[in-house]
């Protein structure tokens, strides 16, 4: 048995309605990232100095030195980027949510009673702003408690969001076990927030972005001018404004460094985006606390038996009768390389499908043989499974005149006759006139074409069948 962990299904092409406050048709959340004065820095008792998103070309960590231009630019966005940014939001009344790192909050009093004074959210961005990949789960869960507890401290509250940036594998499932967060936003997975299962509990993701995101300044394949910035950010609200508008709203996250988006140049660009996205009903601006909050009320976690959590036992005893009486299909498919796409009828359904079609001409002429013959004499006796009760009964093959059966009885002779297994259809396509109809057609067809008609027909059963047990 292997089990795959990465979920490439998410909400596949239904996503639910977020139902945004007064039918908002997008939520737009900007994130202030707040780490000057926790980045690396042999001051902070780190081994090296600074190398990531700064203005320095090509930058690299000095071991055992100070980088004096990065510290300095890094200075920048505390000094000065941080109050651009906060007139630019405080002018225009738009919420804000800070991801703050703890150290830096600390070196940083007069910015953090700024972000309270005007109702911004505090979240958590980590104990100090350095690389997490390589922590051990004990060290890295030790840094997030100090986080904590150095935030509340700072701040006078407990942050109710998470977000670490540089994160490792395991920061997502440790801020989720952790059990004091409103929401964990180390993803980039979805323009939706969503519910993961760790452990007992469910945790609130709200995803991410590092596209709408002014690091891209920084980078070789980022953003050149800040036309370039505005103009990404205008396309993707609008996108996400059009979705909206045709039912289906979504949230649109916007990144922003006090030491990037902070410089003039750039925060022309973000000024332009702000006053652009004011022109529209229906926009939303909100904290992320706000959007989880609200969330966890419109949409609280749905809850299912869920095939991959399933022992083997459970598994096929569950699905053993999707494809008629053939219990080994089950099994096969339980030792197949399953995921969190397999938890949704669909999923489970090519899974199955998999094993089906993999087994020889005479393992599938038995699932073919162990279906019953339609209005046939298992059904008068009342001895069809359940689910092929239902089946025939949907098409109101339970209730046939006299002249019916003997139509019915019939067909099933000559046609068994013909290609050796029962004459087999996903009822609950068609009505009683369908169901003759095509058995009239279908006796026309070579034996190698019914074959192939027949598999077809038991895996589109199978598929019926599940999407009534599982979303």
């Amino acid at each position: 048995m292997t089990r795959y962990p990465r979920d490439l299904r998410g909400y596949g092409a239904t996503p639910p309605h977020p139902q945004w406050p007064n039918g908002a048709k997008i939520a737009v959340q900007f994130v202030i990232n707040y780490e000057e004065g926790g980045e690396n820095c042999i001051l902070h008792g780190d081994a090296a100095s600074e190398a990531f998103l700064s203005e320095v070309v090509g930058a690299v960590p000095w071991p055992g030195q100070r980088h004096w231009n990065i510290e300095t630019m890094y200075e920048y966005g505390a000094r000065a980027g941080f109050w651009r940014l906060h007139r630019m939001f405080t002018e225009r009344d738009m919420p804000v949510t800070v991801y703050g790192v703890a150290t830096a909050l600390a070196r940083g009093p007069e910015q953090v009673a700024a972000m309270q004074e005007a109702g911004w959210e505090i979240a958590s961005h980590g104990f100090k702003w350095i690389e997490y990949k390589d922590f051990s789960e004990e060290d890295e869960r030790a840094h997030m408690a100090e986080a904590k507890r150095l935030h509340a401290e700072v701040t006078g509250e407990a942050p109710r969001g998470w977000y670490t940036g540089r994160c490792s594998a395991q920061t997502v499932r440790l801020a989720a076990e952790d059990g004091g967060f409103a929401y964990v936003s180390d993803t980039y997975d979805d323009d939706m927030p969503y519910w993961t299962a760790v452990g007992d509990r469910h945790q609130l993701v709200i995803p991410y972005t590092l596209d709408a995101n002014d690091m891209r300044f920084s980078v070789a394949a980022g953003y050149g001018s800040g036309d370039e910035f505005y103009a990404y950010l205008r396309d993707s609200f609008d996108t996400l404004y059009a979705e909206g508008m045709a039912g289906a709203p979504k949230m649109m996250s916007v990144g922003l460094h006090c030491r990037l988006a902070g410089r003039p140049g750039r925060a022309a660009a973000l000024k332009r985006f702000l006053d652009y996205i004011r022109g529209f009903d229906g926009v939303w601006v909100a904290r992320r606390i706000d959007i989880a909050e609200h969330w966890a009320s419109v949409n609280p976690p749905v809850l299912w038996e869920r095939p991959t959590a399933m022992d083997r036992d459970s598994f096929v005893a569950r699905f053993g009768g999707i494809f008629e009486q053939s219990p080994w299909i089950a099994g096969g498919a339980f030792e197949l390389e399953l995921g969190p796409a397999h938890d949704s009828a669909l999923g489970l359904h090519n899974a199955l499908a998999r094993v089906f079609r993999s087994a020889g001409p005479e393992k599938r002429l038995e699932v073919l043989k162990a279906h019953p013959d339609l209005a046939g004499r298992l059904a008068a006796a009342k001895r069809l499974t359940e689910a092929s009760t239902a089946e025939q009964a949907s098409a109101g093959l339970d209730a046939l005149s006299d002249a019916e059966r003997a139509r019915f009885e019939d067909l099933n002779r000559r046609y068994t006759e013909r290609f050796g297994f029962p004459f087999i259809i996903a009822v609950r396509d068609h009505d009683k006139a369908g169901i003759l109809a095509a058995f009239e057609r279908r006796l026309e067809n070579t034996a190698d074409a019914e074959f192939a008609e027949a598999c077809r027909q038991v895996e589109r059963i199978a598929l019926l069948r599940l999407k009534e047990i599982l979303p």
